[in-house]
């Protein structure tokens, strides 16, 4: 039962317990070793791929449904706050790129992540400008010794540990996504 009485969603499971059939998955497996720079952003592009799989299918009300009160996370909560956490890294720290933040807080990404499909819209635009905006810098950047200090708060960074945080980042949140999903509709999965 929730909170308000309600049943909660029947567990149910994907292709084999997965969200995509083995090849409709977009995100990669591997293959021949081709250096540390790929290694890092295949795997971050995986934890990316898999924030999208697990907000996928889903109506605004869904991805604004918080998770347990009274915590306020929720999928689209995690959408604007990975968001922020891109524009910070890459842009302000790497880029060195003096922005406005996307939400003023952590509280206002997750708090005013409503039901609304124009929010939702914003959100995935904005994380997907970020994610872009990311891609590149690390496509250009010479190599992963490049050290990123727009920020005075923070000692000079490489580039290598930005992207080693990014993919903690996603991993951590991609398991709070899972129980979320679950709580939504009872969709567990890889």
């Amino acid at each position: 039962m929730t909170e308000d009485g309600g049943a909660l969603p029947e567990r149910t499971f994907g292709w084999s317990d997965m969200w995509a059939e083995p090849e409709a998955d977009p995100r990669e497996v591997g293959g021949p070793y081709a250096g540390e720079r790929s290694t890092l952003v295949r795997h971050l592009r995986n934890q990316r791929l898999t924030l999208e799989l697990k907000c996928s299918g889903l109506a605004a009300e869904d991805l604004a449904r918080r998770s347990v009160p009274p915590s306020d996370l929720s999928l689209l909560g995690l959408v604007r706050h990975l968001a922020e956490v891109e524009q910070y890294w890459f842009r302000r720290v790497m880029a060195a790129e003096d922005v406005t933040p996307h939400y003023t807080s952590a509280a206002v990404a997750f708090g005013e992540a409503t039901a609304d499909p124009e929010v939702v819209e914003d959100a995935w635009a904005t994380w997907r400008a970020e994610v872009a905006f990311a891609e590149r810098f690390v496509a250009e950047a010479p190599d992963l010794d490049v050290l990123g200090s727009g920020n005075p708060e923070h000692a000079p960074i490489p580039l290598r540990d930005v992207l080693v945080h990014m993919i903690e980042e996603y991993a951590r949140h991609n398991g709070h996504a899972d129980l979320i999903r679950e709580r939504v509709d009872g969709r567990v999965g890889q």
